[in-house]
């Protein structure tokens, strides 16, 4: 992939997504920490050393290799500045020259419902397209209705494809 897209700050009606820092691994490790949000995606609430060393990693911005762009944002509401959750893409290049987003979302469980994932998911897909990403990408539990419900309004469809236990959504 030619250079690399650098994530930025993006602002929406109630939300801020802060581009990921070191630094937010002691507050996000509060907001995630919750047995009920792996229900769906399995593992463990990771600890603020977990989430250092992970931040640590992905504040990079992109793959060993350089085959991938990692945009990392943290989800802050504008009223109350907490953070609150996760939006992410993994941008790639594919084999036909089609770039590619796939993209997730966590929000912290006394959050949900409130229409924050889906918020945060269509600014981070709108902000791809405009960068010439116009493919987004998410793999969703088929039993998470909720995700379901975000994957269709970040724009792709359920394909037959089933990855580790999750259904592709490409568009």
């Amino acid at each position: 992939m030619d250079g690399h897209l650098a994530a930025e700050p993006i602002r929406t009606r109630r939300l801020q997504l802060e581009p990921l820092q070191v630094e937010h691994a002691s507050e996000a490790a509060v907001a995630v920490d919750d047995e009920a949000l792996h229900t769906y995606i399995g593992g463990t609430p990771a600890s603020v050393d977990e989430l250092r060393a992970r931040h640590q990693r992905q504040v990079v911005g992109h793959s060993e290799d350089s085959e991938q762009s990692w945009l990392n944002r943290m989800l802050r509401r504008l009223d109350t500045a907490q953070l609150i959750g996760t939006v992410q893409a993994t941008v790639s290049c594919g084999t036909a020259g089609e770039t590619t987003a796939e993209v997730a979302w966590v929000v912290a469980t006394g959050h949900q419902g409130q229409g924050y994932a889906h918020e945060a998911s269509l600014a981070m897909a709108t902000w791809l397209r405009q960068r010439g990403v116009a493919t987004p990408v998410t793999h969703v539990h088929p039993e998470h209705h909720a995700s379901a419900g975000v994957a269709q309004a970040v724009g792709p469809r359920p394909t037959a494809s089933v990855v580790d236990g999750e259904v592709r959504w490409t568009g």
